[in-house]
């Protein structure tokens, strides 16, 4: 069993939030886990941020023997040539400054490039971006559109959600409870990159919107909300800080269904001292 954090600080919020049904209404409420009342740590989150982006990058190297393989001497002067190793026809070779000579300063493999953090700062981060989902604050901070029928974050619906296996309802339930201005927020504001990232297979930059949590991968509404702009989905046994809290900045707006926000609980224990 995983061991609670004992929080000696909780945030002001509702004990309590509403759940929703695919028609948008209110049929019952759910206890909010203490999780969701924990300080946003922001200087948490984004080590955590920095450490998880760093640990995707791929170590980068060059052969030691790379450009030493020719082996050129000196001539001496008298030649009217510049003093590099050259082969017997002439070429210079080995040096830094011609053609097929080693390169000055490569880069090594051993360059250290994660940024490694404890697995229990990790942990806190997570608890933390997920706190901060339930503060209309950083939710609006970070540029979403707060559906003004909503009256608690995070946004809570019934398991039945999962079922659904229609983009055209989901797109039905999305725009009862509000949240489709968010997605089409992220589709005109996507934009080609500016740099030359765009001709590597990155041309277009789409915002973030809306974050599914659900209780499983194969919960058949994965296949249709994956495709819709800035969209992402996870399962709380799958949280990733950078979904949770992209580019460091926490509060991005979250949908939960009733049973993952029973397993998140579970999960992430906090108890008061």
């Amino acid at each position: 069993m995983t061991k609670p954090l004992v929080a000696l600080y909780l945030r002001d919020g509702p004990s309590k939030v509403p759940v929703y049904d695919l028609e948008a209404n209110p049929v019952g409420e759910i206890e909010l886990p203490l999780v969701f009342r924990l300080p946003v740590r922001i200087d948490v989150i984004r080590r955590a941020v920095h450490s998880a982006i760093t640990a995707r990058i791929q170590p980068k190297g060059r052969d030691p023997l790379a450009g030493k393989r020719r082996c050129g001497e000196y001539w001496g002067i008298g030649y009217g040539l510049a003093r590099l190793p050259r082969l017997p026809n002439g070429r210079a070779v080995f040096a830094p400054n011609v053609v097929g000579g080693r390169r000055q300063f490569a880069p090594t493999p051993l360059k250290k490039i994660h940024e490694e953090i404890n697995r229990k700062e990790m942990r806190f981060a997570i608890m933390s971006a997920l706190a901060a989902t339930s503060d209309p604050n950083f939710v609006r901070k970070r540029g979403h559109i707060v559906p003004e029928n909503i009256t608690a974050l995070p946004i809570v619906v019934i398991d039945e959600f999962e079922k659904l296996d229609n983009v055209k309802k989901v797109k039905e339930v999305l725009k009862k409870l509000g949240l489709w201005a968010d997605i089409e927020r992220a589709h005109e504001k996507t934009r080609i990159r500016a740099g030359k990232g765009k001709m590597r297979g990155r041309r277009y930059v789409t915002p973030k919107s809306v974050l599914f949590i659900v209780s499983t991968l194969e919960a058949p509404v994965i296949n249709c909300v994956r495709n819709l702009p800035g969209v992402d989905y996870l399962t709380p046994r799958t949280l990733n800080i950078l979904k949770l809290a992209p580019g460091g900045h926490p509060g991005r707006l979250t949908v939960f269904t009733q049973s993952a926000l029973e397993e998140i609980g579970q999960l992430y224990p906090v108890i008061k001292p």
